[in-house]
């Protein structure tokens, strides 16, 4: 769950873990450890249709997220991080 400074939305002022309930750290609006962060809006033929959810992991609950899958994720490694 993402808390921002401004109301447009461009300066993180807080993330936190939306499974366990940690802060994760920021420096100067940047997260600073691994976050995995979801936006889906559901449309038709969805029991959630017109709901958007948006929710933040870190990298902890992703990896147990994971370990439920019985088909695993596509990984391959980036020359470049952001």
């Amino acid at each position: 769950m993402r808390t921002y400074q401004d109301k447009n939305e461009l300066k993180l002022k807080k993330v936190v873990c939306n499974r366990c309930g940690k802060t994760l750290k920021l420096e100067n609006g940047m997260i600073k450890e691994g976050c995995f962060s979801a936006d889906i809006r559901f449309g038709y033929f969805s029991k959630k249709d017109g709901l958007r959810h948006r929710f933040d992991l870190c990298e902890a609950c992703y990896d147990a997220l994971l370990a439920d899958f019985s088909i695993p994720v596509s990984e391959t490694e980036e020359k470049e991080l952001c």
